[in-house]
């Protein structure tokens, strides 16, 4: 089988910020993503879990983008423009798909 090189790009963000994320997302052309809730997790604020809360505002997700190299730059101006003002990361890692046609 034929592999094709690809983007895997992961987006850990507050779950607040979730619709506009994906809004930009959607407008920079992104056709597919996946959402994951995270359970916790630890950064410079310390260690912090889901556990007790009564809602998900005070969570985080993870949005997975899997898309073609060249769509990289696109992809990364959108997201930026959500995440720079909020808590959040953003990784890129590289990965091999099949049926590249479909990213």
């Amino acid at each position: 089988m034929e592999m094709k090189d690809a983007k895997r790009v992961e987006i850990i963000i507050e779950a607040p910020m979730e619709n506009r994320l994906t809004d930009v997302l959607d407008e920079a052309g992104v056709t597919g993503y996946t959402i994951l809730p995270v359970m916790g997790g630890s950064g410079r604020s310390g260690r912090w879990s889901r556990e007790g809360q009564v809602s998900i505002a005070g969570g985080m997700v993870a949005i997975i983008c899997i898309i073609r190299p060249d769509r990289l730059e696109g992809l990364l101006e959108a997201a930026f423009s959500v995440v720079e003002r909020h808590i959040g990361v953003v990784t890129v890692t590289d990965c091999s798909v099949l049926r590249a046609e479909r990213f």
